[in-house]
């Protein structure tokens, strides 16, 4: 009923919030991404998108359609690889930012595990910015992480918001410096903290420095401050903080695969990865 390319087309619509974006993304003409977008919208007999000549949203249907779509791509992969006999070997050096701790991407990678039993596969998790580098080293063949929002690299997997947290009886002091929980540089997050609060003008402390999320968690449920974290990630036991806290807004921030600079032995089983992530990506960031 569904065909394949309509819905990793309208996968890429999904994830991209454009037309335009997802036919560069799948390298097709966006009138393909047009006609592809409709068919499926014939088949299903729902609007998916609401779209207009500035944005492109997901409908209530659309939503539902995103998780229909994902599992369909994942099942009709695995039934690809069992019936054509493609078995993938090699070394996968795999990069995971602290951010997916907490989510059930393990799900994911058990998965790609129990299809691709030959493949070595080597993860790493780390905070986004050092994955970054160690990626353009050569130390990584793929990366799923952050990205600043002036970088263009990287293919998207979802777009979130980025909010304050804290302990829920956590009380802020106008008159006294916003104490900080914060990842070492070169955390994308407290980069963009620092940016925002420094915009304006709000004095600040740093009151917890931690490489590890479990240790950023720890110091906020004991109500020593706040600390900046995706909207859709929020770990159990803390809460976004209310608007009369008076915090900057700190923007959105785009998770994103990125394949390595250089081309390796690994190319295909980075692939079939990525395409694993993508199919299973609303399982990120649902607990």
């Amino acid at each position: 009923m569904y065909d394949p390319s309509q819905l990793r087309t309208f996968l890429a619509v999904a994830q991209t919030l454009s037309f335009t974006g997802a036919a560069r993304r799948l390298g097709l003409r966006q009138s393909t991404v047009s006609q592809h977008v409709r068919r499926l919208e014939d088949a299903t007999g729902r609007q998916l998108f609401v779209r207009d000549t500035h944005s492109v949203e997901l409908t209530e249907d659309g939503e539902a359609m995103l998780g229909f779509a994902r599992r369909i791509l994942e099942v009709h992969e695995q039934a690809s690889a069992f019936f054509t006999g493609t078995r993938l070997r090699g070394r996968l050096r795999f990069g995971a930012s602290e951010d997916f701790v907490l989510t059930r991407l393990p799900e994911i990678l058990e998965g790609f595990r129990y299809e691709h039993p030959e493949v070595d596969l080597e993860l790493t998790v780390e905070l986004s910015g050092t994955l970054h580098e160690q990626l353009a080293a050569g130390k990584l063949d793929l990366v799923l992480a952050k990205r600043r929002p002036e970088d263009p690299r990287g293919e998207p997997v979802w777009n979130d918001r980025l909010v304050w947290i804290g302990a829920e009886r956590l009380r802020l002091d106008a008159d006294r410096p916003v104490p900080l929980i914060v990842y070492p540089p070169p955390g994308i997050t407290r980069a963009l903290a620092l940016e925002a609060l420094e915009r304006q003008g709000r004095q600040w402390r740093i009151v917890c420095t931690s490489g590890s999320l479990n240790g950023l968690v720890a110091a906020a449920r004991a109500g020593l401050g706040v600390m900046a974290h995706s909207r859709g990630l929020i770990p159990p036991g803390l809460v976004r903080m209310p608007d009369r806290s008076g915090l900057p807004e700190l923007g959105r921030v785009d998770f994103v695969l990125v394949h390595g600079p250089r081309p390796t032995g690994s190319q295909s089983a980075a692939r079939a990865l990525a395409a694993a992530v993508l199919a299973g990506g609303e399982r990120l960031h649902r607990r």
